[in-house]
């Protein structure tokens, strides 16, 4: 089984096949074009997406529907196209396309942008980072889990 080196988490596994290719990168980081999604029991909702290139490149994310559950993916057909998915339809969360929000981590409490997520192609692992509209924050405010343990 592949292990991909992490600067926080040590050598950590993951699934043949589960690499995730971003064919421009990520803004800042187009450079770094593989990624895996890291899922640690102890840090659930949050994942980290993890560079396979560099150890230092980690990104916090969390699913869309944890931070909004009633979130709507609308993307541009350009987005679409590039994540080689039909252009006649909007793609179904959490069957045809995941859908990440970056976490930013401040003193002041964490956020996740929902107004640019990280969107993937569950059949061809093909990712992009997709801006929609302004329906979404860039900074929208993350709340601790309530008693039941919910986001």
């Amino acid at each position: 089984m592949p292990a991909v080196k992490t600067k926080y988490f040590g050598k950590i596994p993951y699934e043949p096949g589960s690499e995730i290719e971003f064919r421009a990168g990520l803004p800042a980081f187009e450079e770094r074009r593989k990624f895996v999604l890291i899922q640690l029991p102890k840090t659930h909702p949050l994942l980290f997406l993890q560079s396979l290139d560099n150890p230092d490149v980690c990104f916090p994310v969390l699913r869309a529907l944890a931070v909004d559950p009633h979130y709507q993916l609308r993307l541009k057909k350009e987005d679409l196209r590039r994540l080689d998915l039909p252009t006649s339809r909007q793609p179904r969360l959490g069957e045809d396309v995941e859908c990440l929000a970056v976490v930013a981590l401040r003193k002041d409490g964490a956020t996740a942008n929902l107004l640019a997520p990280v969107i993937v192609n569950l059949r061809k692992m093909q990712g992009v980072q997709a801006v929609g509209g302004d329906a979404y924050s860039l900074q929208h405010p993350l709340r601790p889990p309530d008693k039941a343990g919910a986001c």
